[in-house]
């Protein structure tokens, strides 16, 4: 009887991951436009050492300030009115970052339509085209970028609103199986 409800297991198993294979390359080959995006680019001074690392730093701050307000937005729209509302405050946070770390540029963020190249961002993929972005230059903006996409919200999640203590992860395959075996 073991070997039996082995077999099945095993068979379970492959259709799971025949099934997720063709779930998942449906979701993957969903076409992306351009349009329902909304990206963020900080754009260093220079490729210098220096300039490159306060990039990173001006990030970290940018995306934690505007993180509680872009976390929960609904659509595109909204994202941009709430950057827009917000301008001050990402110039301001990154021009503190820029002076805490002996800089005396300073920084310009504005939403614009800008062409950009293909970039994959772990398994999404943004082809070349125009996209709304908020675009922070530091300095001159001349030197290599950190983007991210604002909208939908990949980089602006906020993790601190729920008790992760309470959260349960549960797998309806995993309860199928020892469904299965407890008979």
């Amino acid at each position: 009887m073991i070997k039996f409800k082995n077999i099945i297991l095993i068979i379970v198993v492959i259709l799971t991951i025949i099934a997720s294979f063709f779930v998942f390359s449906n979701i993957s080959q969903k076409e992306i436009d351009a349009s329902d995006y909304l990206r963020i680019h900080i754009r260093a001074n220079s490729n210098s050492s220096v300039d490159q690392n306060v990039k990173y730093k001006v990030k970290d701050e940018v995306v934690s300030a505007l993180t509680p307000f872009l976390s929960e937005a609904k659509s595109k729209e909204e994202s941009i009115k709430i950057i827009y509302e917000k301008l001050d405050l990402i110039t301001s946070v990154a021009d503190k970052v820029l002076k805490e770390n002996g800089f005396s540029y300073k920084s310009k963020a504005g939403i614009k339509s800008e062409y950009f190249p293909t970039r994959t961002y772990e398994d999404l993929t943004l082809e070349s085209d125009v996209y709304d972005a908020l675009i922070i230059n530091l300095g001159s903006g001349l030197g290599d970028n950190w983007w991210c996409v604002a909208y939908p919200p990949m980089c602006f999640i906020s993790y601190e609103d729920n008790d992760n203590k309470n959260i349960v992860y549960r797998s309806k395959i995993v309860e199928i199986i020892k469904n299965f075996f407890n008979r």
